[in-house]
């Protein structure tokens, strides 16, 4: 419908004009407005007031439009009724495909997002970063690109000494699970790297510690290796079982210990131009020429760190996806580290850094209480949805639905209470979770979305059974509120990715959900006596296609019961 009224105001207004067409918040301001006007009056020295009389004179007469006013230099318009019918029907028609356009058609682009390390638990942290990657990239793919999903791990470092130390101890290596379940096998994990991380912060076995760091880089010890290759192992299947719960799956998986040789090739590249020097036996990168600072690309012992790694990174990828372009997903605590990182770049490979967009998001805090981890010291994705499922199956009544179906609840919901949190505003701001309001069915929720989906999936099943089938063919004498609501997500879509805010499609479902649900309250959908009862019918089913699509930018999926 945007392009529709856009369109027509090119033919009214001087070639090359940009038009920026808006949906008002108060609703006695149009379904659409434009400050086009405005502009105008800048390039005609006009009155932008008289400029907008005189487009709402020429559209007056328009098809389109049922009403167009002036108003201090904007020009609002109200669309016709059949405007509306004839978008219903589209949705009709498209279905699954509704929403979708080619504004970033041919264009290739690979977003990397979650990021958890072997051998560590995987927080709340990645949750957020998987979340928000899994949304954006979705969006991205609505919008005509291809995507690819990639996940970058660090599978080398400091903390996996850590972990080996924690497993060859002697409380520990007897007690190692070689066979039998995940969780088992990630528990022990979690429990040796708690052990050597605590350890390490006293002081002790530092030497150690270096000493494995050192091996599992040169894979020259045949003990650490097998204990590498085995945590390893474990580590990645298990994280395949969270992304499956989550609705991810990945294209490609990138390692630490691959990007380390392309990154010092980067930097021994970088010395030879002047973009690094050595400093104290380390080659570090000055950023203060930036406005930044500076940052060590590769250690006094010689091995690659973060900041020479993620530079091989953006070379792996590129050979892997010649991308257009690469968004990276992290949190807010290394947005400076990138700001170095990129500033780099841009003097070693200026084509890449100008691809390549990072985007940071915030912590999620606990609004009360604590749950507990196995190392004590983070919330794990694990203990989070936990007990949040447990929450959900308190709220179950319904003593006719099976264990199956029970479950089934429990789990979905459980995920879109969690993702409508983190999704919920901008990606850079903190979150405070409140595991009530969290669950709630009466607003502002995960659940409350997929609620007003399975109510409308229910009318649709009585209309069904009472044999009322939808149709537009006899339309009531006006619209109601929900009928530009649900024509707006084809514009949301568009927007929210070109902004990277899932948030706005989260607003958007909410309002729409309450609108449907105003809607049911006050009209009786389903009425074999009511000649209007097929085009309710058909209204409900739009509203059912349009939320389930804009669910599943989100990564949330409804269960058939609640």
């Amino acid at each position: 419908m945007r392009d529709k009224i856009i369109n027509y105001l090119k033919k009214i207004v001087p070639k090359g004009t940009k038009i920026n067409l808006t949906v008002p918040e108060n609703d006695k301001f149009g379904h659409y407005s434009t400050n086009v006007a405005f502009s105008l009056s800048k390039k005609e020295g006009k009155n932008p007031t008289l400029i907008a009389e005189e487009i709402a004179k020429k559209a007056e007469n328009a098809n389109l439009f049922s009403r167009v006013e002036a108003v201090g230099g904007f020009v609002n318009f109200w669309l016709k009724d059949e405007v509306f019918h004839e978008e219903l029907a589209s949705i009709l028609k498209n279905r699954e495909k509704y929403g979708c356009n080619n504004s970033l058609k041919n264009q290739k682009t690979i977003i990397e997002y979650t990021d958890p390390n072997p051998f560590k638990e995987f927080h709340i942290g990645h949750l957020m970063s998987n979340s928000i990657g899994e949304a954006i990239s979705r969006l991205i793919e609505w919008n005509g690109a291809k995507v690819k999903r990639a996940c970058y791990q660090g599978d080398v470092g400091l903390h996996v000494a850590k972990a080996i130390w924690g497993m060859r101890s002697p409380e520990n290596k007897e007690q190692r699970p070689v066979k039998g379940v995940i969780k088992e096998k990630i528990r022990y994990m979690a429990n040796a790297y708690a052990l050597g991380s605590e350890v390490y912060e006293k002081g002790e076995a530092r030497e150690e510690m270096r000493e494995i760091n050192k091996f599992v880089y040169e894979r020259s010890d045949k003990e650490i290796n097998e204990l590498y290759d085995w945590g390893r192992k474990a580590s990645l299947e298990y994280f395949e079982t969270i992304y499956k719960k989550l609705g991810t799956k990945f294209d490609y998986y990138f390692f630490e210990s691959e990007s380390g040789k392309d990154g010092m090739r980067a930097v021994e590249a970088g010395l030879k131009k002047g973009v690094f020097e050595k400093s104290d036996g380390a080659v570090i990168f000055k950023g203060e020429k930036h406005g930044l600072h500076t940052r060590v690309f590769v250690s006094s012992e010689g091995l690659p760190t973060y900041e020479a790694k993620d530079l091989g990174l953006a070379e792996i990828k590129y050979k892997k996806y010649t991308y257009d372009k690469s968004v990276i997903i992290t949190g807010n605590e290394i947005k400076d580290y990138f700001r170095v990182v990129l500033a780099a770049m841009s003097e070693i490979s200026p084509k890449l850094e100008e691809k390549t967009t990072h985007l940071s998001h915030g912590m999620m805090r606990l609004s009360s209480g604590k749950i507990s981890s196995r190392t004590g010291k983070v919330v794990t994705f694990e203990s989070i949805a936990e007990k949040v499922e447990e929450l959900v199956v308190g709220k179950i009544k319904d003593e006719n639905l099976g264990a199956k179906e029970k479950d089934e609840i429990k789990e979905k919901v459980a995920i879109a209470a969690l993702k409508y949190s983190i999704l919920k505003q901008a990606i850079g701001s903190d979150i405070i979770f409140d595991f009530e309001k969290s669950i709630s069915f009466e607003g502002d929720s995960g659940p409350y979305l997929q609620y007003a989906l399975v109510r409308a999936r229910s009318v649709l099943e009585k209309a069904k059974s009472e044999k009322i089938k939808p149709s537009f063919k006899l339309t009531p004498p006006e619209v109601s509120e929900l009928e530009p609501k649900i024509c707006y997500f084809p514009e949301i879509v568009e927007r929210a990715a070109r902004d990277y805010a899932p948030n706005h499609i989260v607003l958007y479902l909410t309002e729409l959900a309450r609108a449907y649900n105003s809607y049911y309250a006050k009209v009786k959908i389903v009425d074999s006596e009511d000649k209007y009862s097929p085009y309710r019918v058909a209204l409900t089913s739009a509203l059912a296609q349009v939320m389930e699509n804009g669910l599943e930018v989100l990564g949330i999926s409804a269960p058939k019961k609640m």
